[in-house]
């Protein structure tokens, strides 16, 4: 019986159309591998693996088609004079290890102290997906989403935590499991001020 699910038409047509390389490289890439792992691609069970890693790959990645960016050019000045912290926490995610292709599966706690002008708050989780999609490190993943959003917001402050599991570490070489990995970027009022760190981490319910 087939569950399979996947399904192209999840995907926007501008995501098909600008990958430089035709689907049937790339599936010929997938039968190349599994036969370098030791099974044969023209099984039952592998005849349609092929196409499906295409199409999943298309999803995984599909970060590099996109400017994270544009997700905070509608901004908002009428906040009846709100001037405290925006945080939006246990955002889930999903990406890749740039070294081996594994998953890096997590939650990210974002925040941000505006000067004058706020944006809708799914736009925080979008930036994230953004860069999410895309082959990452966590560090660099962190210090990504911290920047854009101060780039095209200017806030007061910004703080960033991101907290994952990565199969890297627990699929493979030390097979070690359970074990997360947390990295913080903190910019403007939260990485000078002590005060007003310590308040964004309680409010992250990390302090």
């Amino acid at each position: 019986m087939d569950h399979d699910h996947d399904n192209d038409s999840e995907l926007p047509a501008h995501v098909h159309a600008h990958f430089p390389i035709p689907q049937e490289r790339a599936e010929e890439a997938v039968r190349e591998l599994l036969r370098w792992a030791g099974d044969d691609p023209e099984r039952e069970g592998l005849i349609d693996t092929p196409a499906r890693v295409a199409r999943a790959f298309r999803e995984y990645y599909r970060g590099y088609l996109e400017d994270p960016g544009t997700h905070l050019s509608r901004t908002f000045g009428e906040v009846g004079g709100y001037d405290e912290i925006v945080l939006l926490r246990d955002i889930p995610f999903q990406s890749h290890c740039e070294h081996h292709m594994a998953p890096i599966i997590g939650k990210a706690h974002i925040a941000y102290l505006p000067k004058d002008r706020v944006v809708g708050i799914s736009k925080l989780a979008r930036v994230l997906h953004g860069y999410a999609r895309r082959l990452q490190v966590q560090e660099r993943l962190t210090a990504e989403v911290a920047d854009c959003i101060q780039l095209h917001l200017e806030p007061r402050g910004v703080a960033v935590v991101i907290e994952a599991t990565h199969a890297c570490m627990s699929a493979r070489g030390v097979l070690t499991s359970g074990v997360t990995m947390t990295t913080s970027r903190m910019m403007g009022v939260f990485r000078e001020d002590e005060r007003s760190r310590k308040e964004v981490l309680a409010l992250m319910g990390l302090g």
